[in-house]
């Protein structure tokens, strides 16, 4: 099979490193450089980009199609792709959620064949590994897989539904970015009161992932009776601080939706997740 030519939309940190690893598998790589910023000129050049001046030759260039850009731009982007009916695969992979993944979906189907797809790790430079996670039509899928195959770029289909791989990609950034988030409220309000060394001498003594431990979710819904209202005591001591409460505020309410689990050591994860579930 005659290697393909692939467009990528549009190549930041990310979306050029993956493009380039794509390199290894496709004829060339385009990118579109009308009005982008020399920083994104000069990255593409760095990474062996091809560039062509407008969209619409891109898209009549490239049998497939990478998007990765800042998430709020996605759906925009898709569209000025749709206005040109473009026939190839098209693989949705910003960090967006599933619903506006089958939005865009919608917008270029029939045209396109849409590959969901969602990057979890580390751009691959300097040996970093990520995953690129796919779903969507099996012989679409097959085709990326093959693209990044023998790459830095891992590329791992979980089924033929679209949106599965954006869910999958949004419940990972969800704890791991707001974990690094609480990271700094409670070195903040540490450091405030001087005890901030402490603090990480404390929290060294476990290195494990709290995700990787979801049976501990029952336990934590039979104790949020008590921890609750212990968030938001450590939210007042963020607000006399001058750091920002409303995280634990928000995560103070949503114990309170288990508190009829008081101490109940029957709780399952199921009946657990089940109730969080229930306003």
């Amino acid at each position: 099979m005659n290697q393909p030519t692939v467009g990528v939309l549009h190549p930041g940190s990310m979306g050029a490193a993956v493009a380039a690893c794509a390199a290894t598998n496709a004829a060339e790589i385009l990118w579109c450089e009308n009005g982008r910023s020399t920083a994104s000129v000069e990255r593409a050049a760095r990474f062996g980009l091809t560039p062509v001046p407008a969209l619409a030759e891109l898209l009549n260039r490239s049998d497939i199609v990478l998007s990765l850009c800042p998430p709020a731009a996605a759906e925009d982007l898709a569209r000025d792709v749709a206005r040109h009916r473009f026939a190839g695969v098209y693989v949705e992979a910003n960090a967006i959620n599933p619903e506006r993944t089958q939005r865009i979906a919608a917008l270029l189907e029939p045209d396109a064949t849409v590959v969901d797809g969602g990057v979890v790790g580390s751009p691959p430079v300097g040996g970093k590994s990520p995953t690129l996670y796919l779903s969507g039509p099996d012989d679409a899928t097959a085709r990326i897989e093959t693209l990044f195959s023998g790459t830095a770029v891992r590329a791992a289909v979980l089924g033929v539904e679209v949106g599965k791989a954006s869910a999958l990609k949004l419940a990972y950034a969800a704890f791991q970015k707001t974990s690094r988030v609480l990271v700094a409220l409670a070195v903040g309000m540490a450091r405030e009161h001087g005890v901030d060394q402490e603090l990480i001498e404390v929290a060294s003594r476990r290195t494990d992932s709290y995700l990787a431990e979801p049976e501990y979710v029952a336990k934590t819904a039979a104790r949020a009776w008590r921890w609750g209202p212990e968030l938001e005591e450590a939210a007042d001591a963020l607000a006399a601080a001058s750091l920002p409460p409303e995280m634990l505020r928000a995560a103070a309410s949503t114990l309170a939706r288990w508190d009829d689990a008081k101490d109940d050591g029957e709780l399952t994860l199921t009946d657990a997740l089940g109730r969080l579930a229930q306003p």
